[in-house]
């Protein structure tokens, strides 16, 4: 008898449907499965022969074949164990094909015949609702995530003896009910609120700025001048995500594996803060079989790059083009896979190889030599794609031991939320989130100057020598000072400050 059941393959973030065929036919026993699958595919067939065994189900004597189909999609792990294991019950006559129609099957199976958690179950049951599927049978502990996606019932499978009752219509298994969606919930505590930052209210003030735009920040001084915990800040002054953002966010680290069993939905904006021995594949992604990198971890969040310098020359190289793009195209002889990288970037460095540079207190032992090689370590290209170049000095004593608190996040991240809320209402229907996402048409339209605001420009683009890239960055970062000032239009004021965030050579 001959059985088909609807599963799912990943690519990328994208789900494709694959098609599960399992013939059972006489001749001498055995399980040959094909359709271009991979290692972890090719050992389902013991776990699927011990799972039915093991939950009081029969393995036939048969020669069994099982066609993953579209046989020129490269198919990987373990998810396909339950649509096998469900096909070999219906071409052995112990299930009917009605109770698989219009259904999805993902799962992992043990050799007890227990449902295991899988990677990606967020993107397939998109795709199940996409090809107008009505249900998706999942892992119990991945049933809160595939509810994420509306108008798809999920079917909490906790083992094959229960999923087998359910399909022969002896005892069915509930539907998961999830919670509703909402923007209101209360988010998790941050690592390190701004009031607990002494001194460095210029820094605090140019983060404040990014974080409104989404825009890139460097920030540059002595070892221990907190340039580590005002990154690590950072995250609690962004606005809180939005549903959409949630489920983007959610999908990358569900595909990655990273995604906390307790935390069906991501609610916090990302922190990402890779090691500076971090290689190409794992900041941008790739791979053999590609999976996203840090930077497209760190989308609609924080990417922290401290040490700039340490990291490899042509690994910081390769975030040109996803600093510009939003995104990340890895190409491989199979096709190309395309991964959202839309991050604010923020850095941190030495002023030179000992790190006391223009310190007043610290002498500095570099010699000029030493401090233009070790500068010369990122590139000109990078540098002009962000946006704030802070200098980030020593706290002085008095400032440490003073035991008032600075300026909480909570009251930060309001005004960066009226930033945001200004934004998205100039931006309804295009598809931008924040003045950092405009492109050289928005600028012109949106960014006028007076002509004070264009002399001002001109000085400074001749001073300066910027280019036509940093004259659009400086226009966008100008337009979020305004938003922050609630102007309307943009003031010479706020192009000033744009200015003095460009970089200056350091020797």
């Amino acid at each position: 008898m001959l059985a088909k059941v609807t599963s799912c393959a990943l690519q990328g973030l994208d789900g494709v449907i694959i098609e599960v065929e399992v013939d059972a036919s006489r001749g001498m026993p055995s399980l040959i499965i094909v359709g271009l699958p991979d290692a972890a595919v090719k050992e389902s067939s013991e776990r699927v022969r011990s799972a039915l065994k093991n939950s009081g189900l029969v393995f036939p004597g048969k020669r069994i074949t099982i066609n993953l189909a579209p046989a020129d999609i490269r198919k990987e792990g373990p998810a396909y164990d339950l649509p096998i294991a469900v096909g070999v019950l219906i071409a052995s006559e112990q299930a009917w094909p009605q109770a698989v129609e219009s259904a999805m099957f993902v799962g992992e199976l043990s050799l007890d015949g227990s449902v295991r958690h899988v990677n990606g179950i967020l993107p397939l049951a998109a795709t199940a609702r996409e090809h107008a599927l009505k249900r998706m049978f999942v892992p119990a502990e991945d049933a809160p995530e595939a509810a994420l996606i509306e108008g798809l019932e999920v079917i909490p499978v906790e083992t094959m003896a229960q999923l087998a009752l359910h399909l022969q219509g002896l005892k069915e298994i509930a539907p998961y009910v999830p919670a509703p969606l909402s923007e209101d919930q209360p988010l998790p505590p941050y690592a390190a609120d701004f009031a607990e930052i002494k001194g460095q209210e210029h820094v605090k003030r140019a983060l404040e700025v990014a974080a409104s735009g989404g825009h890139n920040v460097i920030m540059v001084g002595p070892p221990g001048s907190g340039k580590t915990l005002l990154a690590r800040s950072a995250p609690s002054i962004l606005p809180a995500l939005t549903v959409e953002e949630s489920l983007e966010v959610t999908k990358i680290y569900s595909v990655a594996g990273l995604l906390p069993s307790d935390t069906p939905l991501i609610r916090r904006r990302p922190f990402r803060a890779p090691h500076h021995t971090i290689s190409q594949a794992g900041l941008v992604g790739g791979g053999h079989w590609p999976r996203p990198g840090e930077i497209s971890l760190a989308h609609r969040g924080v990417l922290f790059l401290d040490e700039l310098p340490e990291f490899g020359a042509r690994t910081l190289e390769v975030m040109r083009q996803p600093l510009e793009d939003r995104k990340v195209v890895i190409s491989r002889s199979t096709g190309t896979l395309t991964f959202p990288s839309n991050f604010i970037l923020l850095a941190a460095m030495n002023p030179c190889p000992c790190g006391y540079y223009g310190d007043p207190v610290h002498v500095c032992t570099c010699s000029n030599t030493m401090i233009s090689r070790y500068q010369k370590r990122i590139s000109g290209p990078l540098l002009d794609r962000i946006d704030i170049h802070v200098e980030v000095p020593r706290v002085d004593y008095d400032k440490l031991t003073d035991n008032r608190l600075g300026e909480p996040s909570a009251v930060v991240r309001a005004r960066v939320e009226r930033a945001r809320a200004m934004q998205r209402r100039r931006f309804a229907g295009t598809g931008l989130a924040c003045n950092a996402d405009m492109g050289p048409t928005e600028v012109r339209q949106i960014c006028q100057l007076d002509e004070t605001g264009r002399g001002l420009v001109r000085a400074a683009m001749q001073q300066l020598q910027m280019s036509a890239r940093a004259f659009h960055r400086i226009l966008k970062l100008a337009r979020t000072i305004a938003d922050l000032a609630g102007s309307d239009r943009i003031e010479t004021a706020h192009l000033a400050e744009a200015i003095q965030y460009r970089p200056r050579r350091m020797v």
